[in-house]
């Protein structure tokens, strides 16, 4: 064991990958419904760990803790503020009731049993799962003017409650939103996820991951000319929806123009929409299998539109403004703030908008020299932007508000957070700039929670111990209050004051309004499709916030 502890006081870094390491290989075992997870396993394998003694920096809990929190903010940025409208009043609500009662519900059983602020702070983050409250719980707690010892005492505590209370917190969120709700409603979430599907698809098929049509909307065919001999490339474009791409004349690839006119045996390649293309044999001559250089490389491409001559005006009207501008490109949607909108001719395009269209890359190069940049995948990072992000949101962090003798602050967590939400809705409406592509998100927000919990873990466990052997049993009854009691509250409010009706969109919201992801998993598991994932994403989006902005208000409050 002295050997351990060496290379622990050696290199600490090797105790918290350890951790990391061990809490994801345990957090992969599932029983029966209930699935641990891999932050609260790193959590449990650091407090393992700590047990020889480990002495791990503050800089770099509070390094992981920024960078995760500050993700967490920018992936729910324009859906959070996209939300913030009164089509989404119901979720709103459900959202707020919840933080709300999460709130009153612990402190004031904070105040019956006598909990410290650094209990009643981590009974909140994991009876709420919302892990989250323990960073922006222990920021304020820094606040108060405390002696050094009594703030690592309280800090402590905040990391005992949540270990204590974290397991039922994902396990009861699971029973109420998956068992409870539908009981309550009298109806099964399959059946209601089934039935608002058909509603919302009209007949359409939605394809999921490596999913394709047979039958393509769009589609290149390769014509030997027959009967359209003589007659210009531009007029046979004129009589459908498709386009010349190329022409081989001799045996030769040649300029294809406007006014070109089509000889005997030349051969056309045509791409355009899948009806367009049927029964074009009559009106050019017989399909070919194509032939060497015909073949032709297009590209799927995303444009926002920041041209102010376009926008206001509808699809039809832009692709019509001139015949350069319209050849060979194809509108196949249309994006707001991240929500399709209906494509039709008479759709209307707003600043901002993003517009998917298809073409050869040539025409997509002309389309977007016109109507705005084109968005080009990229697996680079932005670091300026995102780097001068997490300066905004640290000095906003630096800020106290006094009322009295109550400080609140934002803190550090709660800062990064707000600037989080900020940039990545301006980074929404200015897709030039600020890339984080997904994987690097990803590994910040998994990374920097599973490190910043497993840090706490390795600080503390030796306390943590001592202190669940002498009154883990009351802390955990109380925690399961906090992880029960809101939860149906904000169901009864749901069902009767917001009026919710379907089964399936009822429980998303409910498990987005918790940010209880594993309770989410199940429901989208019942459902056997997306249904449930709108409402989920709304009150999820509200969820980061209110619930993270609990620690301040509980450290405040008890």
């Amino acid at each position: 064991m002295s050997f351990i502890a060496s290379i622990f006081e050696q290199s600490p870094i090797i105790a918290l990958f350890l951790s990391l390491a061990g809490g994801y290989w345990i957090g992969k075992f599932q029983f029966g419904k209930f699935q641990l997870g891999g932050v609260a396993g790193s959590l449990l394998v650091a407090v393992i760990i700590s047990q020889v003694g480990v002495k791990i920096d503050d800089g770099i809990k509070a390094v992981l803790f920024a960078l995760f929190i500050y993700a967490v903010g920018f992936e729910s940025g324009p859906q959070f503020f996209r939300s913030l409208g009164r089509q989404s009043i119901r979720e709103i609500v459900m959202a707020v009731v919840l933080a709300l009662s999460g709130l009153a519900t612990v402190v004031i059983l904070a105040r019956i049993f006598s909990l410290d602020k650094g209990l009643a702070a981590g009974i909140a983050a994991g009876g709420l799962t919302q892990s989250a409250i323990i960073g922006t719980a222990s920021s304020a707690i820094e606040k108060l003017g405390l002696a050094a010892e009594e703030v690592k005492r309280l800090q402590s505590n905040v990391a005992i409650g949540y270990a204590v209370t974290y397991i039922f917190g994902s396990f009861g969120a699971i029973i109420v939103c998956v068992n409870i709700l539908p009981w309550f409603m009298k109806r099964s979430i399959r059946d209601d996820a089934v039935k608002a599907d058909a509603e919302m698809l009209k007949g359409a098929h939605a394809y999921g991951p490596g999913e394709t049509p047979a039958l393509p909307e769009l589609v290149g065919r390769v014509y030997r000319v027959e009967t359209a001999a003589g007659q210009a490339v531009n007029l046979l474009e004129g009589a459908g929806r498709f386009t010349v791409e190329r022409v081989k004349r001799d045996g030769r690839i040649i300029g294809v123009e406007p006014r070109l006119l089509l000889k005997q045996a030349d051969l056309l390649l045509l791409v355009g929409r899948r009806p367009a293309m049927v029964g074009l044999e009559t009106r050019i001559g017989p399909e070919t299998a194509g032939g060497n250089g015909m073949d032709l490389v297009v590209t799927t491409r995303d444009i926002q539109l920041t041209d102010k001559d376009f926008a206001g005006r509808t699809v039809a009207e832009i692709l019509s403004s001139s015949e350069e501008l319209r050849h060979g490109i194809y509108v196949l949607g249309v994006t707001r703030a991240g929500t399709p909108l209906d494509l039709a001719d008479d759709t209307v395009i707003a600043a901002g908008d993003i517009v998917t269209v298809h073409g050869v890359q040539e025409d997509l190069q002309r389309l977007a020299g016109r109507v705005g940049p084109a968005i080009v995948p990229s697996d680079k990072t932005d670091f300026v932007f995102h780097g001068l992000g997490l300066v905004v949101g640290l000095l906003a962090g630096l800020l106290v508000l006094r009322i009295g003798s109550i400080p609140l602050t934002l803190g550090a967590g709660g800062g990064a957070l707000l600037s989080g939400l900020v940039f990545g809705w301006y980074r929404s409406r200015h897709m030039a700039i600020g890339n984080m592509p997904i994987g690097a998100s990803t590994l910040l927000r998994d990374f920097g929670l599973a490190g910043f919990v497993a840090v706490v873990g390795l600080q503390s466990g030796q306390q943590a111990v001592q202190t669940i052997a002498q009154s883990g049993l009351s802390i955990f009854l109380v925690g399961v209050v906090v992880t029960i009691l809101p939860l149906i509250l904000t169901m009864l409010v749901g069902r009767y004051l917001l009026g919710y009706r379907n089964v399936a969109i009822f429980a998303g919201a409910l498990s987005g309004s918790r940010s209880a992801n594993p309770a989410f998993g199940e429901i989208l598991d019942k459902a056997g499709n997306s249904v449930p994932t709108t409402s989920f994403a709304i009150t999820y989006a509200l969820a980061n916030v209110f619930l993270t902005l609990l620690g301040p208000l509980v450290v405040a409050l008890v």
